[in-house]
């Protein structure tokens, strides 16, 4: 190669050299200068996003507390008369091998079925199966009917009534021994000691708390055993006694319901000794009074804006004639509204009653079907929408607070 052509070879090299030292550092100051502004670009997004986010929270309007909301809590009570087992009542309920099948108030105990108290009167002493089923004047009923009332689903029944003593004072143990033996039923009226008799036992349905009293005006004229007056539960001389335990059970539950044996048979007024002594157990702090005895019905009155007084619902079982097979059934809703603060207030509401029907068939005073006049026909009894038409207005005739009807 000449000294000429080589010359031109390495300058031509430098100039390669050169451009490609100019490529490499023009490539890293771009890729300088691309990072920068990513790393700006990035520095404003997150600005952006700050003072969106800023801004969002100035524009949130900040929402109240919520307040404390009262408490509503309620229980439903259904209620029937007395029990007056008549021995016919049994005979015809009893079986070849022993046994026996009730069937008269399965219409009653589908109508009782929603509700969550559901009361009746045992009026019949039920003291003791060996005794056998006896009628009147000294009754005494067989477990068996004490077996059909809670496979119907009552729960609660009164004891205390002019038949109470019919069997001494074995007829009450054995009465007490078998309610005892079934804790489903909540009792009132007999006791096997003092102590039983002074306590005030509170019960609780659906939060709601309640004190269940039952008393009779007597027994008939049977006395209990001398140290024994705590069999059963009687007002008569001792009225100021139930009273007082009114007032102590006003303070130890939110409703006080008292069952009472009172009044004049077959009468449908309420004489002046049941009204005066509704109003004093009302004064007392009574809430429903459940009246039972004349084997007819009587009024419902409204005492003192509070108390609900049921003068008498009559029999719902019981052998007896023209104004006696006529009976009440009635049903209410207690109420409780409990404040934020504690403070609490119970009420009434929904105070519904009708009437049912005993039917037997006559002559033979059989085939027992205690029927809502809703559910009867002429083959029960003639002309019964005229016998309802006559009995009906005695249900409200001292308060328009009662509804008649209700039951489904």
């Amino acid at each position: 190669m000449s000294e000429k052509a080589f010359d031109r070879f390495v300058a031509i090299i430098c100039v390669v050299i050169v451009l490609g030292i100019a490529a490499v550092f023009g490539y890293r100051s771009a890729r300088i200068q691309a990072d920068a502004g990513t790393i700006g670009q990035t520095d404003t997004q997150e600005q952006t996003s700050a003072r969106l986010q800023t801004a969002a929270a100035d524009r949130v309007v900040t929402e109240p507390e919520t307040q404390p909301q009262p408490v509503v809590q309620s229980a439903s009570l259904f209620m029937v008369g007395d029990a007056l087992l008549h021995a016919g009542i049994e005979n015809n309920a009893i079986n070849n091998d022993g046994t026996c099948t009730f069937t008269l108030l399965d219409r009653v105990g589908a109508l009782a079925r929603p509700y969550d108290l559901r009361y009746y009167n045992q009026e019949t002493i039920l003291g003791g199966d060996a005794l056998g089923a006896r009628g009147y004047p000294c009754f005494n009923g067989l477990t068996a009917w004490g077996d059909y009332m809670l496979s119907l689903g009552f729960n609660m029944t009164s004891l205390a009534n002019n038949h109470a003593l019919d069997q001494g004072a074995s007829g009450i143990e054995h009465s007490v021994s078998y309610w005892n033996s079934h804790p489903e039923m909540i009792t009132s009226g007999t006791f096997l000691s003092q102590e039983e008799y002074d306590a005030i036992p509170v019960h609780e349905i659906n939060g709601i708390t309640f004190a269940f009293l039952s008393y009779t005006y007597g027994t008939n004229g049977i006395k209990p055993p001398k140290g024994q007056e705590y069999l059963v539960a009687c007002y008569d001389g001792r009225v100021d006694e139930l009273l007082q335990k009114v007032k102590k059970a006003r303070e130890k539950a939110d409703v006080v319901i008292v069952a009472i044996h009172w009044g004049q048979e077959y009468q449908t007024e309420p004489d002046t000794s049941q009204i005066t002594l509704a109003h004093q157990l009302s004064d007392s702090g009574a809430d429903i009074i459940i009246g039972t005895h004349p084997h007819c019905i009587q009024p419902v009155e409204w005492i003192n804006d509070r108390t609900i007084c049921f003068y008498s619902l009559g029999n719902i079982v019981a052998l007896q004639y023209d104004l006696s097979r006529i009976e009440m059934m009635a049903g209410l809703t207690i109420q409780k509204t409990t404040q934020p603060d504690g403070s609490s207030e119970v009420c009434l509401k929904d105070i519904h009653a009708d009437l049912l029907y005993f039917y037997y068939t006559e002559g033979t005073m059989t085939d027992h079907d205690v029927i809502p006049f809703s559910q009867i026909d002429e083959s029960h009894l003639p002309d019964y929408k005229a016998v309802y038409e006559e009995y009906k207005p005695i249900i409200t005739k001292m308060t328009d607070v009662v509804t008649v009807g209700g039951f489904e």
